[in-house]
Parts: C-alpha cells; structure tokens; sequence
C-alpha cells in the first residue's frame, strides 16, 4: 500500500480527536498507518511540519470568510471542532508552519484595511483579532476539558461558565468596534 500525504494529514487529524495533542506521537501515528516512523519523514520533514499539515486542513475553508467578525467565528468553529484544535493551530501559527494561518491574516489585514485603518497598522490589528481568537478557544477548549473530567471551577470563575458564544461574541465586539475607534485616533 502506497501512503499518500493527504493520508498521514488524515490519520493524524483522527488520532489528535481521539488522544488529544499530548499523545499526537510520530511513533503513534506510524503504528495506526502501520509503517515505519521513518515512512513518514518522506512526506513530512518533521512533527512541526506535519502540525502545520493538521493546523491547515483544520482551517479549511476558513480563509474564503469576509469581514473581521465573520472570518473569527469560522476561525473559532474551526477550532472547536478538534480536540485541541486551538492549541495546536496556535502553536504552528507561532512556528511559522500553517499558510492557512497566513491566508487568514491576510484576510484579516485587507478585511481592517477595508474599514479605514491604515497600511502601517493592519497587520497589526489583524494579528491583535487572530491572537484573541486562539486565546479564547485554547481556554474554552481546556474548560471542556476540565469538565468533561468532572473537575469543578472555583467560585471565582463561575463567570467563565456562562454562555461561552456570547462572552467569545462580546470580546469580538470589543476588538472590532476598538479597531473603528483606533483608526480614528490614528489619523
């Protein structure tokens, strides 16, 4: 049997859904694809490459979002619909490994443009919105976590347990209506 990479991108989105990040293993993965760990560096040259492979078919289709508020609810959907999806795009995101990620900034940066801040600052509040949405997933995603284990949350942060789309749709409120009020200080 011939392994394709699209194959090993597949295999190892499975084995991230049922064992989480920790126990996504080169040794795991080429154990379920029943190959030689070494079958696998011909496709990838190493495990942050292969995260980088995840963190772009996680994102698919992420990138043909328009407008700020659209593209971070299909960014945080995206996340959300992995175990540790949000830890681990943030992760090849800061390595530099997923053009997903890349297109999605750009995305971004022409979506913030497109309301007025300037070419100096886009980026910038483009990555400002990316960082908010990965923090606030990777959070959410450790609460499910903490949950689904039955651990219980301190009285201090009996907030956090409300209603998590609602308090993800307030920060992004905030961040998009701050991008409009900045770009009028910036001027």
């Amino acid at each position: 049997m011939q392994l394709h990479k699209c194959d090993v991108v597949e295999a190892a989105a499975n084995l991230l859904d049922e064992y989480g990040i920790a126990d996504l293993t080169m040794r795991r993965l080429a154990r379920e694809l029943n190959v030689s760990p070494g079958a696998l560096y011909w496709h990838f040259a190493n495990k942050q490459e292969l995260l980088g492979a995840i963190s772009d078919r996680i994102l698919d289709g992420v990138p043909s979002a328009r407008g700020v508020a659209d593209v971070c609810h299909r960014l945080r959907d995206a996340l959300l619909s992995h175990t540790d999806g949000a830890e681990l795009v943030s992760a090849s995101f800061a390595a530099g490994q997923s053009s997903a990620m890349k297109q999605i900034l750009a995305v971004l940066t022409e979506a913030v443009s497109e309301v007025g801040v300037d070419s100096a600052h886009a980026e910038l509040a483009a990555r400002t919105v990316v960082y908010y949405v990965l923090g606030f997933t990777v959070d959410e995603q450790s609460r499910l976590q903490w949950d689904a284990a039955g651990a219980e949350l301190p009285e201090w942060q009996s907030v956090l347990t409300d209603d998590a789309n609602a308090r993800f749709g307030f920060g992004l409120r905030l961040f998009v209506d701050g991008i409009n009020v900045s770009q009028a200080i910036f001027e």
